[in-house]
């Protein structure tokens, strides 16, 4: 019986020149993070991310937050179709935003867009 050599171990092959069913399988690295913990409070999730290595935990759930420094003082009163209302609306909720805050942002986008 002739021998084929694999990555990871000899496998014998069959009276065809194919390796053997099921005998190239290989190892799968183990790419596991750790889970993030719950906070009970504000205090101990900023000491937490002091001190812990972040890549060591699985970040695929957590999404990037705008935070809002400026005062918001002017009012805009603007009417819309309600096809575009509802589709606001929509894309709003599924990033996971209040609607008006989801149009400020996309009028700083717009707004950045033409400065650059």
């Amino acid at each position: 019986m002739a021998v084929q050599r694999s990555i990871h171990r000899l496998v014998p092959r069959d009276s065809y020149g194919r390796s053997a069913r099921a005998s190239c399988t290989r190892r799968r690295w183990s790419t596991t993070k750790k889970k993030l913990p719950r906070f009970k409070s504000d205090k101990e999730a900023e000491e937490f991310v002091e001190k812990a290595d972040l890549t060591e935990y699985d970040l695929s759930g957590m999404r990037p937050i705008r935070f809002e420094f400026q005062a918001k003082t002017e009012r805009v009163n603007m009417r819309l179709p309600p096809q575009l209302l509802d589709a606001v609306r929509t894309s709003a909720a599924k990033a996971g935003i209040p609607y008006q805050r989801f149009i400020r942002q996309a009028l700083e986008d717009a707004v950045q867009r033409k400065r650059a």
